[in-house]
């Protein structure tokens, strides 16, 4: 009996060993398996300011435990997002880290560098009846009104790309339709052209020709015409065609152009000396001029 009792304690024994050193072995020698997550990450570098395509995403899987705050594992979550700070190839991409096209610091960030973005005021006729949207490349055209021998009209800008219409920002973005449809389309411009075009806003009326995108050249003429095209007798009937200073016709994609034609008016010349008259007066032998003023 007391052999059975020792077998019986010898097995528990060899079995607490056991299951100790399987323990020991499990917890410090065996390979750990770590929960892992599947989230989208950029499959190549991408600056500040690129919109988010398929194209350019991969998913990654990252340790749970290292996974970024706010990593973005849904692909709706992801495409047509703009990117706020550049990222790595490989990194997984964040919510706050992309921005919505639509939105304020999205639109500013989709703003080439260097250049400026400009709106103007237009109507169905000089927006060309609504087919102008964003993306378009248009023609900028100047006109200054006024008597048939001082209106012109001139191309002042060309192969400008049209960045928004109203608050549109891509052909297909859903707007609010109770949002007031303000006519006004936004321009992409050079600092020294958002100045040309913010002079003609304020000096004469401002119109858009829709260019097809495949024609990028420029038109080498951008003379100012007169009403001269259209009745080449107004300079005789009404007076001569008004030029500048120099007698040029206007040009006006020339800053100098414009500060001659804006400068203000010259102080008109003093009058002369109210006339006067001079009376010889004889007396005898006495000869005398006498001055009279009015």
């Amino acid at each position: 009996m007391d052999r059975q009792k020792l077998l019986i304690l010898f097995g528990v024994a060899w079995l607490s060993a056991a299951g100790l050193t399987w323990f020991v072995y499990a917890t410090t020698k065996a390979p750990r398996s770590e929960a892992r997550t599947t989230v989208y990450a950029p499959a190549r570098d991408l600056p500040v300011g690129a919109i988010i395509h398929k194209t350019d995403l991969k998913q990654v899987t990252v340790s749970t435990n290292n996974l970024p705050k706010g990593a973005l594992t849904d692909e709706r979550q992801v495409l047509d997002r703009v990117v706020l700070y550049p990222y790595s190839a490989n990194q997984p991409l964040t919510d706050s880290g992309l921005a919505r096209v639509g939105s304020p610091e999205g639109i500013s960030a989709t703003i080439p560098e260097g250049h400026r973005a400009v709106s103007v005021q237009i109507t169905d006729v000089s927006g060309v009846a609504g087919l102008i949207l964003p993306g378009s490349r248009v023609d900028v055209l100047f006109t200054r009104p006024g008597t048939m021998s001082e209106a012109i009209s001139s191309t002042i800008l060309q192969n400008v790309k049209v960045f928004s219409m109203g608050k549109v920002v891509q052909v297909g973005q859903a707007v609010d339709p109770k949002a007031p449809k303000a006519p006004v389309a936004t321009l992409i411009v050079t600092p020294e052209q958002a100045k040309i075009l913010e002079l003609a806003k304020n000096e004469g009326r401002i119109s858009l020709s829709l260019r097809n995108p495949l024609d990028p050249q420029a038109d080498g003429d951008t003379t100012p015409i007169s009403t001269d095209v259209l009745d080449p007798l107004a300079s005789t009937r009404g007076g001569r065609r008004r030029t500048m200073a120099s007698g040029r016709v206007p040009n006006l994609e020339d800053p100098s152009v414009w500060k001659e034609l804006t400068a203000p008016p010259k102080p008109a010349p003093k009058p002369p000396p109210p006339p006067r008259a001079v009376v010889e007066v004889f007396r005898g032998d006495k000869h005398v001029q006498e001055i009279f003023h009015d």
